[in-house]
């Protein structure tokens, strides 16, 4: 078994391009006012307000005064009442009502491997013993519970990507951690775990959330953002 002691919170990582190029798309596509509440529903009211007034927006819909007052330090008009009607859609690249991604996700959830283990047929993983390996395999256990908004309706329903590859949780998620099928592979401790967004398999995941947990993407992305620590790439 490879382990590590890290007890890291999963990372919310957003990209500076896709959000200038979501919120592009989004102010192209008709309105003036962006929903920027819930600190940008997860993704953090600064950067966004910053990039959809860049791309032409005219004012950003935020939860609080003092919000608006930081805002026009930064020379961009924030309201607390009233209505948006920029399509957060395209602004956050989240599924539409199909599931379908028209923009870029802006936001990238990521995990780490915190160790890995051999499971036997017969094995059970997590609480409950919802999940037996029906051969043998290996299984990692990742940062990322239902404390951090990866939802228990995922466990044996979601997927997750590691090195370009789609792979089950597996068992019930637990509060801060859950368990993913590596069918054998072999994964080094610390590697990192994606949830959802950026390129690779699991990039349309929230389309998969919502589908298994009946929330939808908007729901689903805020609180898991609130729940993660911030970072950004290119």
């Amino acid at each position: 078994m490879c382990e590590t002691t890290s007890s890291a919170l999963p990372r919310a990582i957003i990209s500076r391009s896709a959000l200038a190029a979501g919120a592009s798309a989004a102010v192209i596509a008709g309105g003036r006012v962006a929903d920027l509440r819930r600190d940008a529903w997860g993704h953090g009211v600064l950067a966004v307000a910053q990039a959809v007034t860049a791309a032409g927006a005219e004012q950003v819909l935020v939860d609080a005064d003092g919000e608006v007052e930081a805002l026009r330090l930064e020379g961009i008009v924030g309201v607390t009442s009233g209505d948006a009607d920029i399509d957060p859609t395209l602004l956050y690249g989240l599924p539409d009502e199909s599931g379908v991604l028209v923009t870029e996700p802006v936001m990238r959830l990521t995990g780490r491997v915190l160790s890995t283990k051999r499971l036997r047929a017969g094995d059970a993983v997590s609480y409950g013993y919802t999940y037996r390996a029906s051969a043998d395999t290996t299984v990692a256990l990742v940062t990322g519970g239902y404390a951090q908004g990866i939802v228990r309706a995922l466990g044996n329903q979601g997927l997750v990507d590691i090195d370009g590859v789609a792979r089950p949780i597996i068992g019930r998620v637990a509060m801060d951690v859950c368990v993913v099928d590596l069918a054998g592979s072999e994964v080094e401790a610390g590697a990192e775990v994606t949830y959802f967004g950026g390129h690779g398999t699991a990039a349309d995941g929230l389309a998969r959330w919502s589908a298994v947990t009946r929330m939808a993407a908007a729901e689903l992305v805020t609180v898991a953002g609130a729940h993660a620590v911030r970072g950004w790439e290119a």
